[in-house]
C-alpha cells in the first residue's frame, strides 16, 4: 500500500484492480469550476472528481479562513460515495504539482485513512507519458466509510496563538516569498505573515519537471526543523498548500507535525493579531 507518493508507472499497473480509488483534484482558485470541467473532458480512467471548495472544505464564515475543515461526517459521506473503504488504496492527483491534491491527501490521513498517496508528477506527467485517459463518469457508491478523525494532526488559531506565546511551535509558511513578505498579496485582504514563522515555499519541494524531489533532498531541506525540539506546524494562505510541506516531510521520513488549517486567511480576521512583513 502506498501512503505518501505513487509513481505513474505504479498507478498504471494498479488501474482496474479491486480496491483502487482515484480522485482528480484539479482546481483553479480564480476559476473554481475549471477543474470540474477539465475532469469531464478527460481524466485518469475511473477517477472521481474532488472539488476543493465543496468536498475538501466547509463554507467559510466571518471568523474562519478561506478553506475551513469539512465536517467529519460530511467528509465521510463523500469518501463513501467515492467507494472508499478501510482497505482501499486511494490515489489523488492534480495538475499543479500536488498543490491542491495534497489537501485531499491530508484530509484522508485526518479521517484515519493511511493508504492514500499523491501521484508524483500528477496529470501533466501522466499525459506526457501517453498513459490512458477517459471521459467516463464513474457512478457513486453507497459504501459507508467509518471515519476516525486524527485530531492531533491540526491546530486551531487559539492553539497556534498559545503555542507561539510559549515558544512551543515551529510555524512553517508554504506561500511564495512575495506573499510571505507582504510585497504582493493576490488572494487575501492583508499581506505579510505571522510573526516568528519561517518561509519554506512548497514549490521548492519539486524538481524542474514538477515531481517531488527524492527523499534525501527533502530531508536536507527540512533537516533544520528536525534539529529543533519544538513541534512543526504548517501554514499557508488557507490550509491547502501547507499540506504539500506536510507531505514532503512525511515522504522524507520525518515527523511532519501538524496543520494550521485556518492559516493566514484566518489569522487576519482579527485585526488585533500581530502581522510581520519582510523576509523574517
Amino acid at each position: 500500500m502506498y501512503s505518501t507518493l505513487i509513481e505513474t508507472a505504479q498507478l498504471a499497473d494498479l488501474l482496474g484492480m479491486p480496491g483502487l480509488v482515484v480522485l482528480d483534484c484539479r482546481f483553479d482558485l480564480k476559476h473554481p469550476e475549471a477543474g470540474l470541467e477539465a475532469w469531464r473532458e478527460s481524466h485518469i480512467p475511473g477517477a472521481h472528481y474532488a472539488h476543493l471548495d465543496d468536498d475538501m472544505a466547509s463554507a467559510p464564515d466571518e471568523d474562519s479562513g478561506r478553506h475551513p475543515l469539512p465536517a467529519i461526517d460530511a467528509l465521510a459521506t463523500r469518501l463513501g460515495a467515492w467507494g472508499i473503504q478501510a482497505d482501499s488504496q486511494v490515489v489523488v492527483y492534480d495538475d499543479a504539482g500536488g498543490a491542491i491534491a495534497g489537501r485531499m491527501w491530508w484530509l484522508l490521513r485526518w479521517s484515519g485513512h493511511s493508504s492514500a498517496a499523491l501521484l508524483n508528477g500528477g496529470w501533466p506527467k501522466w499525459t506526457r507519458e501517453g498513459r490512458p485517459v477517459s471521459d467516463d463518469m464513474p457512478s457513486e457508491s453507497e459504501v459507508f466509510y467509518a471515519a476516525s478523525p486524527q485530531e492531533d494532526l491540526w491546530l486551531t488559531t487559539a492553539a497556534v496563538v498559545d503555542a507561539l506565546d510559549q515558544d512551543q511551535v515551529q510555524l512553517i509558511d508554504a506561500r511564495a516569498p512575495e506573499r510571505f513578505s507582504g510585497q504582493h498579496e493576490p488572494l487575501d485582504a492583508v499581506g505579510g505573515h505571522i510573526p516568528g514563522s519561517l518561509n519554506l515555499p512548497f514549490q521548492e519541494n519539486l524538481d524542474e519537471n514538477g515531481c517531488f524531489k527524492p527523499p534525501e533532498a527533502l530531508r536536507q531541506r527540512f533537516e533544520s526543523l528536525a534539529d529543533d525540539p519544538r513541534p512543526v506546524c504548517h501554514s499557508c494562505g488557507s490550509g491547502v498548500t501547507a499540506c504539500h510541506n506536510f507531505l514532503a516531510m512525511a515522504h522524507a521520513g520525518l515527523e511532519p507535525g501538524r496543520l494550521y488549517v485556518g492559516s493566514w486567511s484566518e489569522w487576519i480576521r482579527d485585526p488585533s493579531r500581530p502581522i510581520a512583513t519582510g523576509n523574517t
